[in-house]
């Protein structure tokens, strides 16, 4: 009897989970062992049956698809994971699979781009969709700013001195001075107020 590839399936939407438990199960060559309604429960999943491709959510309760993608592997090196999307910042994108997702998808894909993307992680190649390509491409060219950063600004903008950042959101103002440094390069700001104003512009900041 051949192995047949073993799929966890992360997803806090319940239809969601269904439709890919689905469209897997017609493959002969594969099956769904578990599902998992939050991220922290694929960890716990993903350590007691040892699936050969965890298709994950992003954006899950209790621990982010980028937070669970590092504990899973973390436990389970041999683990492929294959991020799952309708929606997602290029930062948090490019996190999950700097975190060590082989690849990413819309959950807009037809059910052949889907299943051909869970093929191509089991044998450890790329599955990255063009629509998400295109995403991380363009923000690589206009880069935005990390969530930290953006905080930090937003306090920036609202008159608060290094100090006052540093108690308000519980780090060393060396630590607000450092994010701020990068935030600068990032924007091509030289002051405080020449990166608020550019983060202003590009819509970075929500005040």
């Amino acid at each position: 009897m051949n192995h047949k590839a073993r799929i966890l399936i992360a997803d806090d939407h319940l239809v969601v989970r269904m439709g890919l438990a689905a469209i897997i199960g017609i493959e002969k060559d594969m099956i769904v062992v578990g599902e998992a309604c939050d991220g922290r429960e694929a960890v716990r999943l993903a350590d007691e049956l040892k699936p050969d491709v965890i298709v994950m959510d992003l954006m899950m309760p209790k621990f982010s698809g980028v937070d669970a993608t590092q504990a899973v592997l973390k436990s389970n090196p041999d683990a492929k994971v294959l991020i799952l999307t309708t929606y997602g910042t290029s930062e948090e994108l490019r996190r999950a699979l700097d975190a060590g997702a082989l690849g990413a998808l819309v959950k807009d894909s037809a059910h052949g781009q889907i299943i051909g993307a869970i093929r191509q992680t089991l044998s450890g190649e790329r599955a990255i969709s063009p629509e998400i390509r295109r995403q991380l491409k363009s923000s690589a060219q206009e880069p935005g700013l990390t969530p930290r950063q953006a905080e930090i600004l937003t306090y920036v903008a609202k008159g608060l001195n290094n100090r006052e950042i540093a108690r308000q959101i519980g780090i060393g103002p060396d630590c607000v001075k450092a994010h701020l440094k990068s935030a600068f390069a990032r924007l091509g700001a030289a002051s405080r107020s020449e990166a608020v104003a550019i983060a202003l512009r590009k819509h970075l900041l929500k005040i």
